[in-house]
């Protein structure tokens, strides 16, 4: 790939919204991937946190 200006090579040939709109919907699943389990975690540690805090109230 040569590009003679980075305008030219954001429009990618005429195709740059499609190809700058899968970079981003790719990079978008990725984060998601990846940030998702972890507030998973935070959420599943804190319910355990709060059932064994009621246990031992009992």
């Amino acid at each position: 790939m040569n590009f003679s200006s980075f305008a030219e090579f954001i429009a990618m040939g005429n195709h740059g919204v499609y190809v700058w709109t899968s970079y981003g919907i790719s990079l978008a699943v990725l984060i998601l991937n990846v940030v998702l389990p972890v507030l998973a975690r935070r959420r599943y540690l804190q319910d355990e946190a709060r059932r064994l805090r009621r246990e031992e109230s009992k």
